[in-house]
């Protein structure tokens, strides 16, 4: 079983960014809680505000001009989000790490593998370079990068896409963080590698007992990882239940529409994979209507005119929508 303790609270949290064309409301007031060895997956189409959302926590956005406009964010009974830029940066890479899409616009061209991942190790646990080095090449044999100690001088051009995928991995678990944050890690990989990298997070998180946030778009990867998923749409959160819950019984038209256009896995041959009709909403005005409406086959009066707020149904099972299934208006 899970523990109850509650390693991070996120309350509220609203980014924008300021442009030529207007102010985007990329992030429209999340909250959230993160347990103690919890994997959270957090879905959703592209613009969600998925990345948005979990770069935000630590600040990572360029500032301009994107701009946190509210929230909180407890960690360690601080709020990161009022932490100056040098506390900051020791809990970045230290005690949340961070594993970004591209692993090769990630890693630092000119620099050797041995060297990202020595240096943080160095800064935030105060490693001597000697020590440094074994415990980097431990790193590197558990994320199963092969002949790791003959690898340490090489460059990041030197390693396959997904070699350079478990170099991230490796350098995000160097400090041993409480969290560790994967944003979309897979995407560029092929189908296999994937696989290897989903194993080597699960064995990982088994190891070592921490918490997970795992961003992707892809319902069907966060299937076999997540103990619980939020789904997002348009900057909030729409659905949030344990995983199980939520494939079993999705509560909101946008997460039964994206289960849809999953392949079925149970041998049934499906009629054609379905998509979803229409376009995600344009984020320059804050949504004062669901912002689904225009493309959900349940819209009732009432979501032309007032977005629901995210609230419990059942079994902790969230959901931000107007129509019920469970009060017999499914059809």
């Amino acid at each position: 079983m899970l523990s109850q303790h509650s390693i991070l609270q996120v309350e509220n949290i609203a980014t924008c960014f300021r442009t030529q064309e207007g102010i985007v409301h990329a992030v429209n007031g999340i909250s959230f809680e993160l347990k103690k060895g919890e994997l959270l997956g957090v879905v959703g189409e592209s613009g969600a505000g998925k990345s948005v959302t979990m770069m935000s926590l630590l600040k990572l956005l360029p500032m301009p001009p994107a701009e946190i406009v509210s929230g909180k964010a407890t960690f360690d009974g601080e709020d990161l989000l009022k932490l100056d830029l040098e506390k900051l940066r020791k809990i970045r890479g230290g005690k949340i790490g961070f594993i970004f899409q591209d692993p090769m616009t990630s890693l630092n061209p000119v620099l050797t593998i041995g060297y990202q991942l020595t240096e943080p190790m160095r800064e935030h646990l105060g490693l001597s370079r000697k020590n440094a080095r074994i415990r980097a090449i431990e790193l590197l044999d558990l994320v199963g990068i092969p002949m790791a100690k003959s690898r340490m001088n090489d460059f990041p051009h030197q390693f396959s896409g997904g070699m350079r995928q478990r170099v991230m991995i490796a350098i995000a678990l160097a400090c041993d963080p409480q969290i560790l944050i994967a944003d979309e890690p897979t995407t560029a990989l092929d189908v296999t590698i994937q696989a290897q990298i989903l194993e080597i997070v699960k064995r990982l998180r088994e190891e070592l007992g921490m918490a997970i946030i795992w961003i992707t778009h892809d319902l069907g990867v966060v299937a076999g990882i997540a103990d619980r998923v939020a789904v997002m749409y348009g900057g909030y959160i729409v659905e949030e239940a344990p995983v199980n819950e939520l494939y079993a019984k999705p509560k909101h038209p946008y997460t039964q529409d994206l289960l849809k256009t999953l392949p079925n896995l149970e041998g049934k041959r499906a009629e054609r994979l379905e998509s979803i009709k229409g376009q995600p909403p344009s984020l320059y005005q804050v949504p004062r209507s669901c912002p689904f409406a225009p493309r959900c086959n349940r819209v009732l009066e009432r979501c032309k005119h007032e977005n629901p707020v995210l609230t419990s149904r059942n079994n902790n099972h969230n959901v931000a929508c107007w129509w019920n299934p469970d009060s017999g208006n499914d059809s």
